[in-house]
């Protein structure tokens, strides 16, 4: 017998029938004999309408515009998993299983007091564990907590993902099981190259490199909280067949386990290809290569709460000036180029070069480590497909390639291939 946590996301919950849907499935398990927790989203697209009713309330000048309680805010998008948690409860109960909703308050889930983004700090799960013992269901709210007001604070969006974890780690669960529409972590995105490979296995490092470079299965708060718990993590899909799995002790049921690199036994140089779309290129020419100018460029751009992601610096020659390139989301280009140019005289630059649309694809892997000529056989693959590269970034287990939104699915598929993970 385990002690399980099964999180279902909001297109698992979306409507009345998929809720009972949900309901068979943590009956399954229930009759398989492992103490469970479940952790709910909010319906899909509930938390969109919620946020868009605050948003639009009279006297709220525009979508961006702060003019409302950050708590009042989070008592009002909070609301969602609730609903969601009562009904699987009352969906339960009616297949005879003793379930009983929670809400983040009433474990409770202690958080920062950053509303509308806060942190969990600590959760007391000694009831919850009391109460699984005697064969009750804990159906969980996710996305939320109590702050240090006392008042319901929300996580952030997908959220809910960190609160199963954080969960499954309070009560030491064996597993936490993330069901979702898809069926597991694939080698790249199934849409662009038909033949991608569900992986069986992924290590909490690769997990957490496709999760940052554009991978929506997980929530990358998520699986940094399950790599510093060991929290194993099955990402699994809820539009399997309730009755078609088995769930008894050894049973190794469709999906992608998120684990310790050591419980991989064969670990393969490259694991996926991952992208993300909506980058912009920055470039700053000829600025004057001093001691503190980095900080002069990328200070204010931190304090704009822009996202600098990948850097390239070149120094001239004789070293008085340097070019420095770096990308930040699409969304905040007009922002990033307002900044810099206010700074202009401080930092010293001639010329400030924008690109928009361009494109980070990704090669990941944690045999990376050990093997030479994965980074040239990337670029040699590239050359021959006629894709230029704008800038290059690697760590120990990923090389990121900056191009053009155009050799997008190019690209994906030429690094898709050339690493033979089409292959069986």
């Amino acid at each position: 017998m385990s002690r399980l946590v099964l999180k279902f996301g909001g297109t698992s919950v979306a409507d009345l029938e998929r809720i009972r849907n949900v309901a068979a499935h943590v009956k399954r398990e229930v009759d398989a004999g492992h103490e469970v927790a479940v952790t709910v989203s909010a319906m899909s697209g509930r938390t969109n309408e919620l946020v868009n009713w605050v948003h639009t309330m009279p006297g709220i000048a525009g979508k961006n515009a702060p003019f409302f309680d950050a708590r009042e805010y989070d008592a009002v998008v909070a609301s969602g998993e609730q609903v969601t948690a009562g009904l699987l409860a009352i969906a339960l109960q009616s297949m005879e299983i003793d379930a009983r909703s929670w809400l983040g308050w009433q474990l409770p889930i202690k958080t920062s007091s950053a509303h509308g983004s806060a942190r969990i700090e600590e959760i007391d799960g000694g009831e919850i564990i009391e109460r699984m013992g005697r064969g009750q269901v804990a159906v969980i709210a996710g996305f939320q907590g109590v702050g240090p007001d006392n008042r319901i604070a929300t996580l952030g969006r997908g959220g809910s993902d960190t609160s199963a974890v954080a969960i499954a780690a309070a009560i030491k669960a064996d597993r936490c099981d993330i069901y979702t529409d898809v069926d597991g972590v694939y080698t790249t995105d199934p849409r662009i190259v038909p033949s991608a490979r569900r992986l069986s296995k992924v290590s909490f490092e690769e997990m957490l490199e496709m999760a940052s470079l554009g991978a929506k299965v997980l929530q990358v708060r998520s699986v940094e909280l399950a790599k510093v718990h060991g929290v194993p993590i099955f990402v699994r899909s809820s539009f399997d067949d309730p009755a078609s799995i088995d769930s008894s002790p050894g049973a190794t049921p469709p999906g992608t386990l998120i684990c310790d690199e050591d419980e991989i036994v064969e670990q393969q140089v490259v694991t996926g290809i991952a992208y993300a779309r909506d980058e912009a290129q920055i470039s700053l020419r000829r600025v004057s290569d001093k001691p503190g100018v980095a900080a002069a460029v990328f200070g204010p751009l931190a304090d704009a709460n822009v996202n600098v992601d990948m850097i390239v610096q070149n120094v001239s020659e004789d070293g008085s000036v340097t070019d420095m390139t770096f990308t930040v989301p699409n969304s905040d280009l007009e922002k990033a180029t307002s900044v810099l140019n206010k700074s202009r005289d401080e930092i010293g630059f001639e010329v400030l070069q924008s690109d928009p649309g361009m494109v980070k694809v990704s090669v990941i892997g944690v045999g990376m480590r050990s093997h030479a000529g994965v980074a040239s056989t990337a670029f040699r693959s590239l050359f021959e497909h006629g894709v230029n590269i704008r800038a290059i970034t690697t760590s120990e287990i990923k090389i990121s390639i900056l191009i053009d939104e155009a050799y997008a699915e190019l690209a994906v598929r030429a690094l898709h291939s050339v690493y033979g993970l089409d292959k069986e």
